[in-house]
């Protein structure tokens, strides 16, 4: 599209805009993208334009046309946001800047990634509303053009658009853009379910068409007859809204029926009930079916009558409103820019629109966990509402399931803090009560309340009030938090078999405190034990360091062994040492006995690898190491030496009742068998039995087991026994 038919397409959507100003940046945006192309082969400043027209649909302002057609100057060009601020001012800079992705910035996931672009979007827009409606019609031309793209990528973007930018279209009230997505996602997301159900929808609404005429035909003749003005007509159901119904509902295609809504447009609120009121003179309305966001529209300002009919034996719904409530339903806050008589809507009306935003980046400012983030970010855009009002009033909307608490913590973070009692309806209810739509919510405080309970964390559903809960005891109870959050981590650790002496040091954790914004050690007990961070965010951090740690020290006991069975001259016979052991494959290597087990010559043995200090001689029964898999690496084939002169020590023990001359005797036999006694240690225990340690030194385990056999002849002996330490 060259530049005059791009100006005309403009021109037809918003005549009222500066053209000149708009083609200087056309201009601009088509030299910086020269030469880029998209995956489909196309030009790449295709885009850009494509994204501007959508939002010249919109009848957006100037400004925001203009940023649209630089949106991706700044990621993928040359262009700086120092230039753009000088050739079309700071608030298309600013624009610009929301949009542009945090290329430049490594984080170590890739959700990590999604949600700092978020919130960086999220934060632009809470200050300018247009950040995400070039967002929006962003994703809209980039899902419309997704076929170029991998089935694996095709996916990834479609949920996403599923999970983040069709609520948000929803929540902004912009239902032409969040069908579209829907639809299109859907193709992607299940194209043979697609398919199929654009194949039972066509088929059915042409065998409902003559019924749903005949149905209009009667309504335009009713309302005729009272001297209404009005449009009506069809509207057909997206195929997302339907899809839906079937696979969370549970329903079969034939059992829904409201695959096409009627739709009444007056010239005033007075009409629109006066419209209501012919309908259901016509046809009884389903009871329960009945929705009136005329008088209570949803936070995104959309108004209707909604009601439900039973026709020829089948429900159809009615949609009526006026025209001003029909161009927000279709525009939503995009409807805020629409020149009406000259002026915009006012900024108090803006920040109204934009309110709930504003709130979801307040409470959502402490989350640094990415699944959190996430998590939160999608049931607040999710929610369905529940309408409340406070005593003197006003309307609240909160999430379904919504409690007296959280009634509280919308109306004010003090409120609560100090609630210690709900009516409802001027009747006391338990502050886990569950609010209903039209119910009137009063929230009893007191001055003395010891502050907000953990339990309510259970049952609270607004993000808001969670948050709030949480901040208020990582402020207040900093000590307990701490404490309590020790104990749920060391809980943890150690079911699940981590050395907790190990790995809770700040000196171990220093990565992974660093990862979610810690400080210390405490900081993390603190979040922890007031819920602002879960142990499943820490402990598999803790988890994956640990084993990696553990691997690389395996892997250099490995390196350390094959060095050793690696030494030069080494020869694949068995080499004696001087010590009476022999060591497989090498020679002059340091031997050492263990002081725990203390083998002499006859008992089976192992040898093990210690770094810097040889080899260690372990009997073979010795209880004093893991035989892991990972110590098994550091075992080497030892033996005795044949034709031992070396002397070794051992140490026994012998119990019996205490009676004169026993040392006496021991010592004696000592003496007869001819052995060198190195020490001796006698004591006697509260029972009058006598514990006698004998260390002696030996040539090998017969010598031993012969002193031992006639140590057990001796009188009164209860037990003789080879020690180990």
């Amino acid at each position: 599209m060259n530049l005059e038919g791009y100006l005309a397409k403009v021109k037809g959507y918003a005549p009222y805009l500066d053209l000149e100003r708009i083609a200087k940046a056309y201009d601009f945006g088509e030299k910086a993208h020269i030469g880029q192309l998209r995956k489909d082969g196309t030009a790449f400043f295709n885009h850009p334009t494509s994204v501007s027209l959508i939002l010249a649909e919109l009848e957006m302002d100037e400004e925001t046309i203009i940023s649209a057609l630089l949106h991706d100057t700044v990621e993928d060009t040359a262009v700086t946001l120092a230039e753009v601020e000088k050739l079309f001012g700071k608030e298309v800079a600013a624009l610009v800047d929301g949009v542009t992705k945090l290329a430049v910035i490594n984080y170590e996931t890739k959700q990590e990634r999604q949600v700092e672009n978020l919130r960086k979007m999220f934060l632009a827009m809470s200050s300018d509303i247009r950040v995400i409606l070039i967002k929006l019609a962003d994703r809209l031309h980039n899902i419309r053009t997704l076929g170029a793209m991998t089935a694996e990528k095709q996916k990834e973007k479609a949920e996403e658009t599923i999970d983040i930018f069709a609520p948000i279209a929803h929540r902004l009230g912009i239902f032409r853009i969040k069908w579209e997505l829907e639809d299109l996602s859907l193709k992607y997301l299940d194209p043979e379910g697609y398919k199929e159900l654009v194949k039972k929808v066509d088929k059915k609404r042409t065998d409902r068409e003559s019924i749903i005429n005949d149905y209009i035909n009667q309504i335009d003749n009713a309302l005729t007859d009272l001297g209404l003005e009005f449009e009506i007509y069809g509207r057909p159901k997206n195929f997302y809204s339907i899809y839906k119904k079937m696979k969370y509902q549970h329903k079969e295609f034939d059992e829904i029926y409201d695959l096409t809504a009627i739709r009444i447009v007056c010239e005033d609120v007075k009409d629109c009930y006066s419209a209501l009121g012919a309908v259901h003179t016509l046809w009884k309305p389903i009871p329960g079916r009945f929705k009136d966001y005329i008088a209570m529209p949803k936070p995104n300002l959309y108004q209707s009558l909604h009601t439900t009919l039973m026709g020829n034996g089948e429900p159809f719904e009615i949609q009526i409103r006026t025209r001003e409530m029909h161009e927000i339903a279709e525009y939503g806050i995009a409807a805020h820019w629409k020149y009406k008589e000259g002026t915009k809507a006012s900024n108090n009306e803006m920040e109204k629109k934009i309110s709930w935003f504003r709130q979801m980046m307040e409470w959502q400012s402490d989350l640094k966990d990415p699944s959190e983030f996430m998590n939160s970010l999608k049931l607040d855009l999710f929610n369905t509402e529940v309408f409340v009002f406070t005593p003197n009033g006003q309307v609240v909307d909160l999430p379904v399931g919504s409690s007296p608490v959280d009634f509280a913590y919308k109306i004010h973070s003090e409120v609560g803090n100090k609630c210690v009692g709900a009516k409802v309806n001027g009747r006391i209810v338990p502050l886990n009560y569950q609010l209903q739509n039209g119910q009137r919510v009063e929230i009893m405080t007191t001055k003395n309340a010891q502050g907000p309970s953990r339990d309510w964390l259970k049952f609270v559903k607004s993000t808001q009030a969670k948050q709030k809960i949480k901040q208020w005891f990582k402020k207040e109870r900093r000590e307990e938090n701490v404490e309590k959050g020790q104990e749920i981590i060391v809980a943890e650790l150690k079911r699940q078999n981590l050395p907790t002496k190990v790995v809770l040091n700040e000196e171990y954790l220093d990565a992974i405190l660093k990862r979610l914004s810690l400080k210390s050690l405490e900081d993390m007990y603190n979040a922890i034990g007031y819920g602002g961070i879960l142990t499943i965010q820490v402990v598999p951090k803790i988890k994956e360091k640990y084993f990696k740690d553990q691997k690389e020290e395996t892997e250099k006991k490995k390196t350390e062994i094959e060095r050793l069975e690696e030494m030069p001259n080494k020869k694949k016979e068995v080499k004696k040492s001087d010590t009476g052991i022999v060591v497989k494959g090498i020679e002059d290597i340091l031997v050492r006995f263990a002081k725990c087990c203390t083998p002499v010559p006859g008992d089976n043995i192992i040898g093990y690898i210690t770094r810097g200090r040889g080899v260690t001689i372990h009997r073979s029964d010795c209880e004093n190491f893991e035989k892991t898999d990972e110590s098994k690496n550091r075992f080497i084939e030892v033996a005795w030496a044949n034709n031992n002169n070396t002397a070794y020590t051992a140490s026994v023990q012998v119990v019996s009742h205490d009676r004169k001359g026993l040392l006496s005797e021991i010592t004696m036999m000592m003496h007869e068998l001819d052995m060198a006694m190195s020490g001796i240690n006698a004591k006697i225990d509260k029972n009058g039995i006598a514990i006698v340690n004998i260390t002696i030194e030996i040539s090998d385990i017969e010598e031993l087991n012969k002193l031992m056999k006639r140590l057990k002849n001796l009188e009164d002996i209860i037990e003789v026994k080879r020690m180990s330490s």
